[in-house]
This record gives structure tokens, sequence and C-alpha cells, in this order.
């Protein structure tokens, strides 16, 4: 039974998951060393077993929902993230 568990979940994966582009400019800091996220910052289980929070971490914030934030574990930050130039941000606030 726990197979065909494995092999259902495996294809549900296939079939819904498609990589989508993100339109929006993101909101995030970095995590301060024994900060307490207890409550207002989301950690997702995954990160908490690879030993989350921890240095170069950082927290994510929705940028119409201030208090919905999350932590991004470095290396996903690394790999996905880059800081924008002034000028772009000053353009992208106009835009609003």
């Amino acid at each position: 039974m726990s197979n065909a568990v494995d092999i259902k979940e495996a294809k549900t994966d296939l079939l819904m998951f498609t990589q989508y582009r993100r339109k929006q400019i993101a909101e995030l800091r970095p995590y301060v060393l024994g900060e307490q996220l207890d409550g207002k910052v989301s950690v997702a289980q995954v990160d908490k077993d690879a030993g989350s929070p921890k240095e170069g971490d950082m927290i994510a914030r929705n940028p119409k929902n201030h208090a919905d934030q999350w932590l991004v574990a470095k290396a996903y930050f690394e790999d996905n993230f880059e800081p924008v130039s002034a000028r772009r941000v000053r353009a992208t606030r106009s835009e609003t």
C-alpha cells in the first residue's frame, strides 16, 4: 500500500508543478542570529530539519501584507535572488 501511495504522489508532483518566473520585487532581510521567530515568521519543517533558522538565512515578507513573513534558507536565497539596483526600485515604486 505504501508503494502505491508513493507512486501516486510522484505522479501528482509531475502533473501539478509548472515553472513560473516571478513578476515582482521581493522584500527580504537577513535573519539576525538568536532572533525569536515564533508566531511572526513561518519556517517550513524541512528548513527546521536542516537546522534553520541559522546565519545566512533571510526573512521574506509579502509586500502587500507585512505581517505575512517566512524564512528563506540561505542556499535557496543565494540560488534565486540578487539585489535590485536603486534605480530599478524607484521605477517599480512609481509604476504602482
